[in-house]
C-alpha cells in the first residue's frame, strides 16, 4: 500500500510539472513576472504531497538588493526554501547535467559555477551582481556543501564578492547579506534527535536513490527556516560572511 501510495503522489507531481514547465519555460523566454513564482508553486506542491511542513521565522528580504547565504543539509533544502520566497540558487555545474534535477535547477533561473576554472569565480560573481541589481535573491549555500544536520561547516566568502560588484552600479545605494537558516526539527511529530539527523541529511558519498527511498519510507518532517538580520555589506566580504554565519549557528543551534 505504502508503494501505491508513493506512486499516486508521483504521478500527480508529474501532472503538475507538465502544466507548469512550458508555462516556466514561456515565462522565461518573454521575461513574465510569473517565472519569479512559479517555481514558489512547485515546491509547495511537492511539500504537500510528501507531508513536509515549513514553519518560517523572522522576515524575508525586502526589496534591497539581497544575496541570502544559507546552510546545506540535504537535497530538501531547495523545496523547503523555494516555497517560502520567490528566489533562485546558486548551484556547483555539475547539477546542470543531472537528469531531471538540471532541468528543474534551470527552470529555478539558477546560476551555476565551475570549479574546476579558475575564472568561474569571477564570471559567476558579475552574473550575481547583474541579479542583485534588479531586486531579485540569490540563494547561495556557503559551507559549499552539505553537512550532517547537526554542525555548520566553515563558510566560504569568495562569492559573496558579488556583493561588492553590485556596489558598483550607480543605481544601487546598498546591498544586504541575509543570514538563512534551516533545521529539520521533527519527523513523525516527534523531535528529531542528533543521531537521526543525518538519516534526513544528504551528505559525503551517499547515493541519491537510497536516501530517496528512505524518505518515501520514514513519515513526515517538520522543518524550520529562519530568517536572520539584514547584514549591511561594507565591502569587506570576510567580515560580512564570518557575521552571517555566526547567525546561522545561532539559529540553527536554537531551532
Amino acid at each position: 500500500m505504502r508503494r501505491i501510495g508513493v506512486g499516486l503522489k508521483l504521478f500527480v507531481l508529474a501532472l503538475c510539472s507538465l502544466l507548469l514547465i512550458p508555462l516556466q519555460m514561456v515565462a522565461m523566454r518573454f521575461g513574465w513576472q510569473v517565472m519569479h513564482v512559479a517555481p514558489m508553486w512547485f515546491h509547495r506542491i511537492f511539500l504537500r504531497l510528501f507531508s513536509l511542513r515549513v514553519v518560517e521565522k523572522g522576515t524575508p528580504p525586502g526589496d534591497d538588493a539581497t544575496l541570502v547565504l544559507a546552510n546545506h543539509v540535504s537535497w530538501l533544502d531547495i523545496p523547503v526554501i523555494g516555497s517560502v520566497h520567490p528566489l533562485s540558487f546558486i548551484a556547483k555545474s555539475e547539477v546542470e547535467t543531472w537528469p531531471v534535477i538540471g532541468l528543474f535547477a534551470k527552470l529555478q533561473r539558477s546560476v551555476f559555477i565551475d570549479r574546476q576554472r579558475k575564472k568561474a569565480t569571477a564570471e559567476v560573481r558579475h552574473a550575481l551582481a547583474h541579479r542583485l541589481v534588479k531586486g531579485e535573491v540569490m540563494v547561495l549555500f556557503a559551507e559549499g556543501t552539505t553537512g550532517d544536520g547537526n554542525r555548520l561547516l566553515p563558510f566560504r566568502s569568495s562569492l559573496v564578492g558579488a556583493a561588492q560588484t553590485a556596489l558598483m552600479d550607480d543605481s544601487i545605494e546598498r546591498v544586504y547579506l541575509q543570514p538563512l537558516a534551516i533545521s529539520y526539527t521533527r519527523r513523525n511529530g516527534l523531535p528529531v534527535t542528533r543521531r537521526e539527523r543525518p538519516a534526513i541529511a544528504w551528505y559525503g558519498d551517499m547515493e541519491l536513490a537510497p536516501h530517496l527511498g528512505l524518505f518515501f519510507r520514514d513519515g513526515p518532517i517538520d522543518a524550520v527556516v529562519t530568517w536572520g538580520e539584514p547584514v549591511p555589506f561594507n565591502g569587506n566580504r570576510k567580515q560580512a560572511t564570518a557575521e552571517a554565519e555566526a547567525a546561522i549557528r545561532k539559529a540553527v543551534k536554537t531551532s
